[in-house]
């Protein structure tokens, strides 16, 4: 847990069309202002709260919101676990799943097939294995790559599950990313690249920041618009439902 957020706490709201929402609160040092944020994962909601902000007057603001969280969590995807005859989205091709206990425990691409081998226990893990490994291939080389362009080298590159970020850029220079971005077609992965390594020159968004991106890669605004519109579903890949009493 980072340093700046103290051990989060539920809370159950009830929502305008009778269903409930769990809502994480944390705190932040960082955060400026009460923030509501849809916890794809979880199917919950996270409530941040500024350091002098009261939870009282948190909780205030999310029941305000009840609406908007019930239109939230209403349009959330159900789950896609990563099992036998799954459909899964990977950097704009759709790649079914098949498994076999009979092969070796690995995963594999054949084609528009991704074969699962081993124990059918371990398959989820060997998913997520082989596409974090795709992950910190192809956003490594394109992060290194874009770096050298402008003549920069980053630190180090890291791969997360982020909830809120599909990427970032420390003052150091190190970047993280998502590993999720390999389920979004290839311009979106290579904008947030794009959009990350930018910041080694240009440590904010200005006019500036965005000419540089923009010469970083081709289709900004594509990129932007997709993931506003499908960003929270790709946390739904690979998750049965955790709880948020679990975090």
């Amino acid at each position: 847990m980072p340093r700046d957020q103290l051990e989060p706490d539920i809370e159950i709201l009830p929502l305008p069309d009778g269903r409930e929402a769990t809502l994480l609160i944390r705190r932040s040092v960082r955060a400026r202002r009460i923030v509501l944020r849809v916890r794809a994962a979880e199917g919950g909601i996270e409530l941040v709260l500024p350091g002098r902000a009261s939870r009282r007057r948190g909780l205030a603001f999310a029941r305000s919101k009840a609406g908007w969280m019930a239109e939230q969590l209403a349009a959330l995807p159900g789950p896609v676990p990563f099992e036998h005859g799954a459909e899964l989205p990977v950097m704009g091709a759709t790649l079914t799943l098949r498994h076999s206990d009979d092969l070796l425990a690995v995963a594999w691409r054949d084609g528009d097939t991704l074969s699962v081998g081993g124990p059918p226990g371990g398959m989820s893990d060997r998913v997520e294995r082989w596409l974090r490994e795709l992950a910190r291939r192809e956003i490594g080389a394109r992060a290194r790559a874009k770096a050298a362009a402008i003549g920069q080298t980053p630190g180090r590159i890291t791969l997360r599950d982020t909830q809120s970020r599909w990427g970032s850029c420390t003052e150091g220079g190190n970047l993280n990313f998502s590993w999720r971005l390999v389920l979004t077609p290839e311009p979106v992965l290579d904008y947030v690249v794009a959009h990350e390594v930018a910041h080694l020159v240009e440590f904010n968004h200005s006019r500036r920041f965005w000419r540089l991106v923009g010469e970083l890669c081709a289709e900004p605004e594509f990129a932007r618009k997709w993931l506003r519109a499908n960003g929270p579903g790709l946390h739904a890949y690979g998750l049965r439902r955790r709880s948020l009493q679990a975090l």
